[in-house]
């Protein structure tokens, strides 16, 4: 493939955008997500949109924020409501590696959303928080979810020990896998694998499921097994993120590095 080529293809209903690079990528998929939601809001007057935090949304997040602001593919920040998908239990929201920190510093701080409705991970009422947060996710339908994939499979933090695909829940606290921990040194999010916190609140697959549309980006090499799983491996919970390939309006955006192992 040529460092300026797309190479699409389709794995069950899933369709897969291979990209030359994560620039190249954020830009594609912050193209048809502005798009999307510019189409949402003009028919129903709002949208509903949730956000992943982590370092392989940066560029997606950066190009939505240009694309979503010029052109025939203006969105109206004020008529989108936005979630989070996860944070880790105990932490502040002033946290630095918070997600509701995250999310300001790459996206809030820089658009006039309708409202925000951050995960208040620190309240030691966990099921408060969780019957809080799951009313507000079922008041109306989510729109649209942006998201990435672990390099475990998981999504949200759905590891392959806790993910349930019909979880009766919407959110709940799981325990992170070696494997999650240790991505999250690996991401520069912390500095040793004892830093990471062992617990935190999780979207579940069933939210995945029940979303209009997932627009997912996954980019680098760490990334090349999950993505082979997700793509061409059995669905099961060994790759929570193979579930995606049953969606019927998702697209998954990947660049060269975590497409290598792909068969041609």
């Amino acid at each position: 493939m040529t460092p300026s080529a797309t190479r699409y293809l389709t794995a069950g209903r899933l369709a897969v955008e291979i990209h030359a690079d994560r620039a190249a990528l954020g830009q594609a998929a912050a193209l048809a997500a502005a798009a999307y939601l510019h189409d949402v809001i003009a028919a129903r007057g709002e949208a509903r949109v949730i956000f992943a935090c982590a370092p392989s949304q940066d560029e997606f997040l950066s190009a939505l924020i240009k694309v979503a602001q010029s052109g025939h593919t203006l969105v109206d920040w004020s008529k989108v409501t936005a979630f989070h998908m996860d944070d880790y239990v105990g932490l502040a929201g002033t946290h630095p590696q918070s997600f509701r920190t995250y999310l300001r510093q790459h996206l809030l701080s820089q658009v006039n959303m309708k409202q925000f409705h951050p995960l208040p991970a620190e309240e030691p009422d966990s099921t408060a928080v969780c019957a809080h947060y799951s009313a507000l996710l079922s008041e109306k339908p989510i729109d649209l979810i942006c998201l990435g994939i672990g390099e475990n499979g998981h999504i949200a933090f759905n590891d392959p020990p806790v993910a349930e695909f019909a979880d009766p829940q919407l959110i709940k606290i799981v325990e992170l896998d070696e494997a999650c921990r240790i991505q999250q040194v690996n991401d520069g999010c912390f500095p040793h694998f004892d830093a990471v916190p062992k617990h935190a609140f999780t979207l579940t697959v069933s939210v995945f499921r029940r979303a209009s549309r997932l627009s997912i980006h996954v980019p680098g090499p760490r990334k090349a097994a999950a993505v082979q799983a997700t793509v061409e491996g059995p669905i099961t919970t060994a790759c929570p993120a193979a579930i995606l390939r049953l969606h019927p309006s998702a697209t998954l955006y990947i660049d060269q590095a975590a497409a290598q192992r792909l068969s041609p």
